[in-house]
């Protein structure tokens, strides 16, 4: 019988590590538990190279299954399989009854270890494609920032994963001590997982392709009620060879595209003014207040209202850090 910390003891929680680990989602994952609310361990098969550093494990893998929670950082390469021995250690800390948590592309091995057939999951949205295509009993949702699936859950990338962690402590400890984790740590202290990967459909960099002077056209106009037929006329050609085009360099269509970029100025606006929603929504061309907050809520997850809330308490956050003047 593994013995496991009571429940009124601080949680043990390990982190799965071996070569190939991210060392952003190990550092955010060692941040966030290697204070007071938890007993960290790290566990590996001898020092580890994560990225340009050196990681001395506390202990081997076959530690795992002896840990209430066990953390997996981000995988660096999704093209190179998992060591077998990191997979089944965390196959085996489940099965022992283990709570498990991936951290961007970590979902790739808890992928390979079976924890993730029959269940949602996400990763970096970057490669949400791979992991679907590779682990098809698993439903990959692309739209989110992470997934509770009770004893395993996954986060997408980056600031996401710190997402999940906070949702770990808070689950653990409840909302005040994630939120005294949040404030140390200057973020949020919370963004449902149900919200969406901040990504929408860049600008191109410029390069050798027929739609070159069409983007910085089309970004300098958004504030007008701009058709396929309009952007086709600009380019030089017909909307079906618009249409074409756009596919192959943006991977979309052109009206999802423009759309991408109207709610993407949208975003920058409500991070960085004071302006209403209805001075917003013509600015970005959208017309009304209720066209902006259905193709907003639509698009990132959250209404414009919430997604302004969440940028000005980390931008609060930022400027009490400052030195004052």
């Amino acid at each position: 019988m593994v013995s496991r910390d009571a429940p009124t003891a601080t949680p043990s929680l390990a982190l799965a590590v071996t070569d190939g680990m991210l060392h952003f989602e190990l550092a955010v994952a060692s941040e966030v538990f290697g204070g007071s609310e938890y007993d960290l361990t790290v566990c590996g098969p001898g020092p580890v190279r994560a990225g340009r550093f050196l990681l001395a494990p506390d202990q081997g893998l076959d530690r795992l299954p002896y840990a209430r929670t066990v953390v997996v950082p981000g995988w660096a390469d999704v093209d190179v399989a998992p060591p077998a021995e990191l997979v089944d250690a965390v196959r085996a800390a489940h099965e022992a009854g283990a709570r498990v948590a991936s951290l961007c592309t970590g979902a790739f091995v808890l992928a390979a270890a079976g924890l993730l057939d029959g269940r949602r999951a996400t990763t970096h949205w970057a490669h949400t494609h791979v992991l679907a295509a590779r682990h098809p009993r698993v439903t990959v949702d692309p739209d989110v920032l992470y997934v509770d699936e009770g004893s395993v859950l996954t986060s997408a990338g980056k600031a996401a994963a710190l997402d999940l962690c906070l949702h770990l402590v808070r689950l653990d400890h409840g909302s005040a001590v994630a939120n005294t984790v949040a404030r140390r740590l200057v973020v949020p202290p919370h963004r449902d997982g149900g919200q969406a990967q901040f990504v929408t459909t860049p600008v191109p960099a410029p390069g050798n392709h027929p739609l070159d002077v069409l983007f910085p056209w089309v970004m300098e106009r958004l504030d007008r009620p701009l058709t396929v037929e309009d952007l086709a006329r600009r380019a030089g050609m017909s909307s079906r060879q618009l249409a074409r085009h756009f596919h192959a360099v943006t991977g979309t269509t052109p009206l999802r595209w423009l759309l991408a970029q109207r709610v993407r100025r949208a975003q920058e606006l409500l991070e960085a003014t004071d302006d209403g929603v209805e001075r917003i929504a013509a600015a970005t061309g959208m017309g009304t207040a209720t066209t902006l907050r259905r193709h907003f809520a639509r698009t990132v997850g959250v209404p414009p209202d919430t997604y302004r809330r969440t940028f000005r308490v980390r931008a609060s956050g930022r400027r009490g850090d400052q030195a004052p003047t």
